[in-house]
């Protein structure tokens, strides 16, 4: 009598990415450590199960600079895909992370073996992508002003599945200068100008309310740049 063939589970990208197995491993990072160095090999990319991480570049003045804020369902690190022997930035945990490291051959076989899998990072490449060149766009055209209030928006999720999130206080002022080109001083007047026009609320966390986004969309008077 003949075996009848179990059939074979639908790959499910989030399961994969979330178990461990050849090639992956799931780390825990605490607030404040650091998940690579700038400078360091590159032979891993990485993918953010919960928490908040941002990306810091440093120049060979010292200067540093935020490039990025990434949170849960984004990667990272996948620049060892394309040749990047070291890294070109440092990430760092802004808040407890539960990260999955896949390292570059893993990844590699996935997205070769697995069309389901190709198609969730494709995506995600090219939104990012789509959201690197809104950045530079924003950093050419716009005022500070206005980068604060599109970044505000960003980091609350605007514009994506469900409502929009409060913004952790570890998110700081600086953090927020650095990304927008400007000074701490500059983000504490604009924030304190969004409280009071009703843009923005402080309860521990920052509150990004709709009025803002109106605002942006409809290029209101109130965000012109006033330095």
């Amino acid at each position: 009598m003949s075996k009848v063939p179990i059939p074979k589970k639908a790959f499910d990208p989030k399961i994969f990415l979330a178990n461990v197995g050849p090639g992956k491993t799931n780390l825990k990072f605490r607030n404040g450590q650091s998940v690579f160095t700038q400078g360091d090999d590159a032979n891993a990319v990485f993918y953010i199960q919960k928490g908040k991480v941002k990306l810091i570049v440093v120049s060979k003045e010292g200067k540093e600079a935020v490039v990025a804020i990434l949170g849960a369902g984004q990667f990272f690190g996948e620049g060892c895909l394309n040749g990047q022997s070291l890294r070109i930035a440092t990430t760092k945990a802004i808040e407890d992370c539960n990260i999955t490291a896949i390292t570059r051959n893993a990844m590699i076989k996935a997205l070769q073996s697995e069309p389901k899998f190709s198609q969730l990072f494709m995506a995600y490449l090219l939104t990012r992508n789509n959201r690197i060149e809104e950045d530079l766009i924003d950093q050419l055209f716009n005022s500070s002003e206005r980068r604060l209030a599109r970044l505000l928006l960003l980091l609350a999720n605007f514009g994506k599945e469900g409502s929009p999130q409060p913004i952790e206080a570890k998110v700081s002022q600086e953090t927020l200068a650095e990304m927008i080109g400007t000074t701490r001083s500059r983000v504490s007047f604009f924030m304190n100008k969004f409280r009071k026009l009703g843009f923005i609320s402080y309860n521990g966390k920052i509150e990004v309310h709709n009025s803002l986004l109106h605002a942006v969309l409809h290029d209101k008077p109130h965000l012109k740049d006033e330095e």
